[in-house]
């Protein structure tokens, strides 16, 4: 354990500038890959949340009326300096979460698509005209901005989460108040120099650091008009739900139990790749990660097979080492996620693949779980029923495509899904009755690329699923994203990390 005195803490950002925190309460950040602290972090007192509400608050109108020109030439640049120094925002963020630096690439790589969204927003914040709606009666519709937004966003996505958001926020011509996770807090604060760098008012950006305190003067502030959240289910719902009580629109996305249904028909080599790169990318934590493949028989055995012929060859170690994966982000985690390979030996699964006591090319004090593969799995053990957000594979079989349907669409959860077949007309019939956000078809992670809806229904979302922050947006329909991929002998093989390109 370091020497708390000697350890950086990690300031807040408002204002245009790093501000220490007032209060003395702070957070420990590790490095996942050595599982020692680094630096620390200033959890935000009522004071700070205050300054940082206060400070976007006062920026607004200048913001508001500054012309739309000029604000996109701010984004535009933003989005040049973002892209020549995305390797050092990627070192940040493998050194705090520990995915391995590829990873962390692919992750800018999709947050640039978003800010390269916001450079065109202009044209989605234009308003309506009807001539002669009723004798001699025009009608005009204009889109304004709200004010002051709230971000909320997740560990597991220290960068591509956030700029999901602010970008598309900021070029709607809100001001941004981001609480980050403390688990790896420095992403954050590297964005919003970066976007003052290009030359954003001061108190258009915010970073506000902190725990529940955090959350909950954002939540109940009156300056703040809209939260947007990414986290687990429990949280979710709190988040809307007090932020509705407040008077706030909200979007809060929760957790997931993303299943891969695999017809008989379907290429078990694509569909062993696909299994390995989703369901151990970014050691699992992703909200869009694999975690139950449900396999129609008799197509289990051999799949098992190859993916067990795959895992054997990953390497597993500190991302900064050209690793295919990387630690889980804290010890506590690492203990929670191992937990549950305990409990299916308990539930009667048979576990394939352990990755409890992996070789690592790495610091044996790292928070080490290595790919995990596990078969059998009962449907009623909390294996199954949990979101696990660690790198454990589960395996259920199932005896039709009837089956597995109805066990996609019985449980709580229902963010994404895929389907691995050659059968086009079970593809379409999938995409159009499962009851999930986003379905891929022949592709593992169907995660839409900025000009697409992300979302999903039941747990997993709670509130709008879009949020620009404009007056004027409300959405009442649930959407489905649907990503196909027909088979091809080419295929690219494994590859954990989000695609750079």
């Amino acid at each position: 354990m370091s020497d708390i005195n000697e350890l950086q803490v990690v300031p807040h950002f408002v204002g245009g500038q790093e501000m220490p925190s007032s209060g003395d309460r702070t957070a420990p950040v590790f490095d996942p890959a050595l599982g020692k602290e680094s630096k620390l972090v200033g959890l935000g007192s009522a004071a700070d949340i205050e300054a940082a509400i206060s400070s976007a608050h006062k920026a607004f109108p200048a913001w508001r009326d500054l012309s739309i020109t000029r604000r996109q030439q701010i984004i535009f640049r933003f989005r040049e300096l973002l892209n020549e120094r995305k390797g050092e925002l990627a070192g940040i963020i493998t050194s705090e979460h520990g995915k391995v630096v590829s990873d962390a690439l692919g992750e800018i790589t999709r947050g640039l698509e978003v800010v390269e969204l916001a450079t065109g927003f202009p044209h989605l914040i234009k308003g309506e005209h009807s001539e002669n709606v009723s004798s001699g009666v025009d009608v005009y519709s204009t889109k304004s901005p709200l004010g002051v937004v709230g971000i909320i966003s997740p560990f597991n996505f220290p960068a591509m989460v956030p700029l999901w958001f602010f970008p598309i926020a900021i070029a709607a011509g809100n001001t941004v108040v981001l609480k980050p996770s403390e688990k790896d807090p420095s992403a954050a604060n590297w964005l919003a120099a970066l976007f003052t760098e290009a030359g954003l008012p001061e108190g258009v950006f915010n970073v506000l650091h902190g725990d529940k305190e955090a959350v909950d003067g954002l939540l109940e502030h009156p300056d703040v008009k809209a939260i947007s959240f990414v986290g687990s289910t429990p949280i979710a719902r709190y988040i809307h739900e007090s932020a509705a009580r407040h008077g706030k629109r909200v979007q809060a996305l929760g957790g997931a139990k993303n299943h891969m249904l695999v017809l008989p028909d379907a290429d078990l080599e694509l569909t062993a790749d696909a299994a390995i790169n989703a369901g151990f990318g970014s050691a699992g934590e992703r909200c869009m990660a694999i975690s139950v493949i449900v396999a129609v028989e008799p197509v289990a055995d051999q799949l098992i097979e190859k993916i067990t012929s795959r895992m054997a060859a990953l390497k597993i170690g500190d991302g900064r080492r050209n690793c295919d994966m990387g630690p889980l982000v804290t010890r506590q985690h690492r203990d929670k996620v191992a937990s549950y390979i305990d409990l299916a030996e308990t539930d009667g699964a048979k576990v394939v693949v352990d990755g409890r006591n992996i070789k690592v090319d790495g610091d044996e004090n790292g928070f080490w779980l290595g790919p995990t593969l596990i078969d059998d799995v009962p449907v009623t053990s909390r294996v199954y029923q949990e979101e696990i957000f660690g790198p454990v594979l589960s395996v259920v079989r199932v005896s039709s495509y009837e089956e597995g349907l109805e066990l996609i669409n019985s449980g709580a959860f229902g963010n994404g899904t895929a389907i691995f077949t050659n059968d086009g007309g079970a593809a379409r019939r999938f995409q159009n009755e499962v009851q999930v956000g986003m379905v891929g078809i022949n592709v593992p992670i169907p995660v839409p690329v900025a000009y697409y809806s992300f979302g999903g229904f039941k747990a997993s979302i709670f509130g709008s699923a879009k949020a620009y922050g404009i007056q004027g947006f409300q959405f009442f329909t649930q959407e489905k994203a649907i990503t196909s991929r027909w088979l091809d002998p080419s295929h690219g093989g494994i590859n954990l990390g989000f695609p750079q390109n």
